[in-house]
């Protein structure tokens, strides 16, 4: 197409076009690859340096491809394609693209935000708060990458969960997922926290949770009766002070009477016993235990800061990592079991 026809405006990139990377395409002896070109308005989406390139080698013509959407979509493409291909986008243009994005799709999870402009989903939730209300969007629900609407608030997800599986625990992740409005891995957090005697929601939630109204379970879920009849038909009683999480999702066959000393205080009471310490394979041992001995509040920092691209092949390590280890605890049960037989 012509290209005095196309409209250079809109670039994400804040110090615009690199010379040298203009000269370098110029140079370039094979055919520019196609541009991407916004018809409604013919600005271009993506392609601004094979543009100017076409120009510098005197071209009046250039290779390109429509885009039909709106102007907020075609933005969102040019960034997208500007972080995968070609010259990346400076950290700073990524960031103020996330502003442009929260803004004109407040409906978008921070995670779904973070994979179009390759920035961590925790730098996002920063930034949506930096920006106020106004990037929020007013139903208080998010668009995931999978493209299906959550609540802003996964606390609420997270109890129903709880509730679920504490009736029925052999209902699949995916069945507690879609009933409970949330993604299978948090209904699988769920899950490992109740068998763990934990509360479903993480520390940082709960505290939110805490502070708001709470309804009378007992006489909610027994109907007036107000004590267990040990059958699970009954109401859980709930100890005064008692986290609001755990008033609704406690499973009725469990009491959580002693959760156990801390990861942490578990590791350094190991790491001072001599008959770990002083061999090879029982050092090895501390190494790995010390490295998974990490607070509840630094896994959330981690799992919010895990770059988008990456998440996937983390979440398969993390579970195969987590057979391992599931596997080294059964041994290492039966081990101990056949030498004291």
């Amino acid at each position: 197409m012509e290209i005095d026809a196309l409209c250079l405006a809109g670039s994400p990139r804040l110090a615009g076009e690199r010379k040298e990377h203009i000269e370098i395409l110029a140079a370039a002896a094979d055919p520019l690859p196609p541009i991407i070109v916004h018809r409604p308005t013919m600005r271009v989406i993506d392609g601004f340096h094979r543009l100017r390139a076409a120009r510098l080698r005197g071209d009046t013509t250039i290779a390109a491809r429509f885009f039909d959407g709106d102007e907020s979509a075609a933005f969102v493409l040019a960034v997208q394609l500007n972080v995968t291909h070609g010259l990346p986008l400076a950290l700073a243009d990524r960031q103020r693209a996330a502003e442009r994005i929260i803004v004109s799709h407040p409906h978008w999870s921070d995670r779904r935000v973070a994979t179009v402009t390759g920035i961590a989903p925790g730098t996002v939730g920063e930034i949506r708060r930096r920006l106020g209300p106004g990037a929020t969007a007013p139903d208080e629900r998010r668009l995931g990458q999978d493209g299906r609407m959550r609540p802003l608030d996964g606390a609420a997800g997270r109890l129903r969960a709880g509730e679920l599986l504490s009736e029925n625990p052999e209902l699949s992740l995916r069945q507690v997922a879609r009933a409970a409005g949330i993604s299978p891995e948090t209904a699988r957090d769920v899950r490992n926290r109740l068998r763990n005697g934990e509360d479903p929601l993480p520390r940082s939630r709960r505290r939110d949770h805490e502070a708001e109204p709470v309804h009378d379970i007992t006489t909610e879920a027994g109907g007036g009766s107000g004590a267990a009849d040990g059958t699970g038909s009954g109401p859980v009683p709930v100890p005064p002070g008692e986290p609001t999480a755990l008033r609704l999702a406690r499973p009725a066959t469990r009491t959580r009477v002693d959760v156990g000393p801390d990861r942490v205080v578990l590791v350094k009471r190991l790491t001072a016993d001599p008959a770990l310490r002083f061999s090879e394979t029982g050092r090895s041992l501390l190494r790995l235990l010390a490295i998974h001995a990490v607070r509840e509040e630094e896994w959330d920092a981690i799992i919010g800061n895990v770059p988008p691209h990456c998440s996937g092949i983390v979440a398969d390590l993390a579970v195969q990592l987590a057979d391992m280890w599931a596997d080294f605890a059964t041994r290492v049960r039966r081990d101990v079991t056949a030498s004291v037989g």
